[in-house]
């Protein structure tokens, strides 16, 4: 599990922006942008998927893309559309897009070591 936050900004598809902060959860396969500003910067659902949350129960969300920029880096990536009450969260799908990876002992993203093999 992440232990830490990152400020991060979001673009949609007009090019409508907005900063947050996300909480790095390395057991999130998705990113989460919350309701407020998926809304704002005017994303529409692209699919739904069954999530698994930590007590084995399940729910059915929405997800969409998006342009998110980091200190670390910035590209494409796909984004659950969340609900009242969900906290933004950033998930391993990103970091892995972004070439990142969390390090749980410095409490930082760090570059991923790539290999190709």
């Amino acid at each position: 599990m992440g232990i830490t936050y990152i400020e991060g900004k979001v673009t949609g598809p007009t090019g409508k922006e907005a900063e947050l902060r996300f909480f790095v959860d390395s057991g999130a396969t998705y990113s989460l942008l919350t309701k407020e500003i998926w809304e704002r910067i005017e994303l529409s659902p692209k699919r739904e998927h069954v999530f698994t949350l930590t007590d084995g129960s399940t729910v059915t969300r929405k997800v969409s893309e998006c342009y998110i920029i980091l200190p670390q880096g910035e590209g494409y990536t796909p984004v659950i559309l969340g609900e009242a009450d969900d906290e933004a969260l950033l998930g391993v799908v990103t970091l892995e897009i972004l070439g990142l990876v969390f390090n749980p002992f410095k409490r930082t993203l760090q570059p991923m070591r790539m290999l190709l093999v």
